[in-house]
């Protein structure tokens, strides 16, 4: 039996706002094709990858995942898609984002 604390429950959110974690794996590795890039490319890979993921961003599910929520009455945001954030990101070292020579979940974000 499971503990009482993981049984399934249904929880309904007063909440209008929700903050989403879109972007973040574009832009800090954490995928396991940023990995297998830096494996067989290195770091250049890992920069054209993420060169390439960000540029696709805004393509992929972005819209979808707006509709989504749009239809349950309730607005998303992401913080990870401000451009402030973004910007400051981009101009960091690759070494402060990720080290991906390190075991699965602890180079990566």
């Amino acid at each position: 039996k499971k503990p009482e604390m993981e049984q399934d429950t249904l929880y309904i959110s007063a909440a209008r706002v929700l903050l989403l974690g879109f972007g973040s794996d574009e832009l800090l590795a954490g995928y396991g094709r940023h990995r297998t890039s830096f494996k067989v490319h290195g770091l250049s890979g890992l920069k054209n990858e993420l060169h390439k993921d960000f540029q696709r961003l805004w393509k992929r599910n972005l819209g979808r995942d707006d509709r989504l929520i749009s239809d349950h009455s309730r607005e998303a945001r992401w913080p990870f898609l401000d451009e402030q954030f973004i910007s400051f990101v981009k101009q960091l070292p690759l070494r402060y984002i990720c080290d991906l020579t390190q075991p699965l979940g602890i180079g990566d974000k």
